[in-house]
């Protein structure tokens, strides 16, 4: 019989066995020496990731006075999956919470994920963290992570400064780089310069043992990234006149815009009624937005480029150097008035008649500028006053009208100077300079904001050009603002129109019969313009424009006060006040200063005219 042999066949199995162990071995090794993923993944249970938020940048006025800071702040953190045994009672009392608020906060932390840390309690200061961290660690799954609260030393210009908040899902949406609980700069120059006063986040690996103990840094810190702090921003804004206006502007409604002409720099930008910036900052900021949005005198909106006016006589200096630029007028050009009387635009009152244009303006006369404004469309050049209108309308937009200058400056406004198809729309194309006669002493569909008109006044000041208004003057560690805002614009008027604007803005407050006579100071010549403007919603506006010194100008300002009557009766005196505080570094006139600081128009009205 025959017997197979089958002995050499364990050889092969016996080598099978040998590779598989081999392979086994060198794969081990691998895992173990080589390749420490596995590794890491297995430490993750007692390794910690905290995020490592940078500190904001600071923010200063001009003279280096300090606006914004950051103070030392700590969030909460909870990793659902951790936490375990733990005393809900004890734990709601340490951190002075109720049971109901642990719960919710929970539920959403394991909504969120159950392994991954989220924000359980927020914005805790140091002093009330100092009590928690003492017995945080028998609370497993919880750890501090340190924050930084903004501060508002010198409570002023909240609408320029803006604030920080939490970010929102759609800011998460658009920018990757925010994860839930980040802050980001939510409005003002918060918002603007986000990038640059953010920072970039790190990241820091701690081992931690059962007890949620921190034992040190993992692999004495190989893995850690630092987070790089935030550039600190020099503005243009000069804290001491900024705070001064808005002491002007108390109990009033309205908003102040100061402008250095020679850089485009914005020394003030103030809206009334204002608030403190400080009231947006830390777990009270949702419930102290909710009773500013609701506040009926409406504090959160930015008058000064939100707000928009019809700019009343103040826009006749506009007309009167687009009339001299297109030759419908000469300095010397003369018009008579009948005062009241006077059609189709009557006049505010009696005055001298005939005037040129210097007194003109001196007297605010409404005649002489819708004969000015008439002879501008219907110069025979142009054959038509819908050409004519065009040609104005190109050389109005030219001084930053009706569209907006697009810097730093934020939510603004464009306003609105209506356009020849505006008018062939609303008048189905049959109009001419009788139809549109509001628009030559600044009323009717125009529209401008305060910044605008400040704006106009530096064009005034430098005879015919301007820079960009802008906030920015410089980066920590970057050159100049000169990069971003240097840029020179002329406007369509040539510059030897400007001077007799000029001198005319100077008998305002030099002349026997000036509007501002009585504001008017020993050492420095101003130059300035009144308005009163017409309101369908109530009371006249009282406006006035001004710069000063006469010679090198170094401050062009506009002043809107809402509701309160003659441009000469409350804008023109805060006007002067601020233009000699800013020039001589103190007041004088403590008379006119009293006043206004005591005026009341919001709950006194009709009392303080």
């Amino acid at each position: 019989m025959y017997v197979r042999d089958y002995s050499s066949r364990k050889y092969i199995i016996i080598g099978l066995l040998v590779l598989v162990a081999l392979i086994f071995i060198v794969r081990l090794f691998y895992l173990q020496v080589i390749d420490n993923r596995y590794k890491l993944s297995a430490k993750n249970i007692v390794l910690r990731y905290e995020k490592q938020y940078p500190a904001r940048g600071n923010i200063y006025d001009r003279n280096g006075q300090l606006l914004v800071y950051n103070e030392a702040l700590y969030d909460l953190m909870v990793i659902p999956g951790q936490v375990k045994n733990l005393d809900t009672a004890a734990f709601c009392t340490l951190l002075q919470i109720d049971t109901t608020f642990f719960r919710s906060r929970m539920e959403l932390a394991k909504h969120y994920s159950n392994y991954r840390p989220s924000v359980f309690l927020k914005q805790i200061s140091k002093e009330e963290f100092g009590a928690i961290q003492e017995k945080l660690y028998q609370c497993p799954g919880f750890y501090p992570v340190t924050r930084t609260l903004r501060h508002y030393p010198v409570p002023v210009a909240p609408h320029v400064l803006g604030n920080v908040g939490e970010v929102s899902q759609q800011e998460i949406n658009t920018h990757p780089y925010y994860q839930p609980g980040d802050y980001i700069g939510k409005s003002g120059i918060e918002k603007y310069y986000e990038p640059e006063l953010r920072g970039v986040k790190g990241m820091k690996i701690l081992e931690v043992d059962v007890h949620n103990r921190v034992k040190g840094s993992y692999q004495n810190g190989k893995y850690d990234t630092a987070a790089i702090p935030g550039k600190d921003l020099i503005l243009s804004i000069d804290a001491n006149l900024q705070q001064y206006g808005e002491q002007l502007m108390q109990n009033k409604k309205g908003s102040i815009v100061a402008i250095n002409p020679n850089t485009g720099e914005i020394l003030v930008m103030i809206s009334s009624p204002a608030y403190d910036p400080n009231m947006l900052v830390g777990r009270q900021r949702s419930v102290n937005f909710e009773l500013l949005l609701n506040d009926t005198l409406k504090p959160l909106l930015n008058r000064a480029v939100m707000g928009t006016y019809p700019p009343g006589s103040t826009f006749k200096m506009i007309n009167a150097l687009v009339a001299l630029q297109e030759h419908a007028i000469t300095p010397n050009t003369m018009f008579t008035c009948q005062g009241k009387k006077s059609r189709p635009i009557k006049c505010t009152h009696t005055h001298i008649s005939p005037l040129g244009l210097k007194q003109a303006i001196q007297e605010s006369c409404n005649s002489y500028f819708w004969n000015t404004f008439k002879n501008t469309l219907n110069l025979p050049k142009y054959n038509d006053p819908k050409v004519g209108y065009e040609h104005w309308y190109n050389d109005i937009k030219s001084f930053g009208f009706g569209s907006k200058f697009n810097t730093d400056i934020p939510y603004e406004v464009s306003g609105n100077i209506p356009s020849p198809a505006y008018y062939d729309k609303v008048y189905n194309g049959r109009w001419n300079a009788l139809t549109v006669r509001s628009l030559s002493i600044g009323q009717g569909e125009i529209l401008v904001t305060p910044l605008q008109l400040a704006n106009l006044v530096a064009i005034i000041a430098n005879n015919g050009y301007y820079y960009e208004p802008h906030f920015l003057r410089k980066i920590e560690n970057l050159p100049d603002d000169s990069t971003l805002f240097g840029k020179k614009i002329w406007t369509a008027v040539e510059p030897k129109y400007f001077n007799v604007a000029r001198e005319a803005m100077l008998e305002v407050f030099e002349a026997e019969h000036g509007t501002a006579r009585w504001y008017k100071m020993d050492s420095i010549h101003q130059c300035g313009k009144t308005g009163t403007v017409q309101n369908p919603h109530g009371e006249d506006h009282s406006m006035f424009i001004a710069f000063a010194p006469y010679k090198n100008p170094q401050i062009a300002i506009a002043v809107v006060v809402e509701n309160s009557g003659y441009g000469s009766t409350w804008a023109a005196p805060i006007a002067s006040l601020l233009m000699e505080k800013y020039l001589t570094g103190e007041v004088k006139r403590i008379r006119y200063e009293k006043k206004m600081l005591e005026g009341d128009l919001i709950h006194n009205k009709g009392k303080d005219k």
